[in-house]
């Protein structure tokens, strides 16, 4: 109390002129910090009408996919902000007399077309960075992701290769093959029509795997859950055989294990279908 005594009124003025301003620059890199980045591109194919295919890989953040009528494919991508004990360090401030050029969004969006075959990259590993895309119906994926998001792709025909981490994956009237596969999430999928040639696979951790397919779809299943069931509303022909015991030998020791997983065929069998899981049921599910 005695050093502020001590301050004529001048003094302490300038110093609450200059502790107001310290204030409202923090204030304000706090709002640019907590603001969200948003940018859109549009991407033309250099075969329009023709099939394509689209490839996304994320650190953080979601992929929302879906097909449309349109020829090009449609980017639209935002930043969520970074926790507080991960925002990168504030910007430098411009020297005297100077502007800022660069991006201090962290969303740094771009995407590279060839042969309609289209990649996008972002700095998705500084912030969760959000993806939703519009491409023509009959376009292949591959799309990863890793943390803070899921994964949903509709409305799509062709090959699809999804993979997730710390997330679900959902299709929603998807047309072709897909393998999917996930950790901790559940994965759903609705085919309006396969490709009855070819051989798919859906998988998670900690999670459902809940598939349906149309009704005349031929399979030939593998299907396991550790600790869960196995449900379907198709008539599968169950192999009931006994399981396969292998055996291997190694330092004059034997190790017998058994097969148990749950084969079956739909409609006369077909490519292989694998689903699995260690934490959840098992679903499959026939179009209504």
């Amino acid at each position: 109390m005695t050093i502020f005594l001590r301050l004529s009124r001048a003094q302490l003025a300038r110093r609450l002129a200059l502790a107001l301003v310290f204030l409202s620059t923090a204030l304000a890199g706090q709002a640019q910090d907590d603001k969200d980045a948003k940018e859109s591109l549009t991407v033309a194919l250099s075969a329009p009408g023709k099939p394509g295919t689209l490839e996304v890989g994320l650190v953080n953040g979601f992929i929302h996919v879906t097909g449309y009528g349109g020829k090009d494919v449609v980017i639209d991508a935002s930043t969520r902000p970074a926790k507080a004990s991960r925002r990168s360090p504030e910007p430098p401030t411009p020297p005297g007399g100077m502007k800022r050029l660069s991006s201090v969004s962290g969303l740094n969006l771009t995407a590279e077309e060839k042969n309609n075959h289209v990649e996008i990259s972002t700095q998705s590993h500084a912030h969760p960075v959000d993806l939703t895309i519009r491409v023509p119906q009959n376009f292949s994926l591959q799309l990863s992701t890793v943390n803070n998001g899921d994964i949903i792709v509709e409305n799509v025909n062709g090959q699809l290769e999804i993979s997730n981490v710390n997330g679900a994956i959902q299709l929603n009237n998807v047309s072709g093959s897909a393998v999917a596969n996930t950790v901790n999430g559940n994965l759903v999928a609705t085919f309006k029509s396969v490709n009855n040639g070819a051989p798919m696979a859906f998988s998670t951790l900690n999670g459902k795997v809940d598939v349906t397919f149309p009704s005349n779809v031929k399979a030939s299943l593998k299907m396991k859950s550790e600790r869960g069931e196995v449900f379907s509303d198709f008539d599968v022909a169950v192999d009931k055989t006994p399981a396969k015991v292998t055996r291997t030998s190694q330092n004059g020791l034997t190790r017998l294990s058994t097969d148990d997983w749950t084969y079956g065929k739909v409609n006369g069998g077909g490519a292989e279908v694998m689903m699995k899981t260690f934490n959840g049921n098992i679903y499959l599910r026939k179009v209504r």
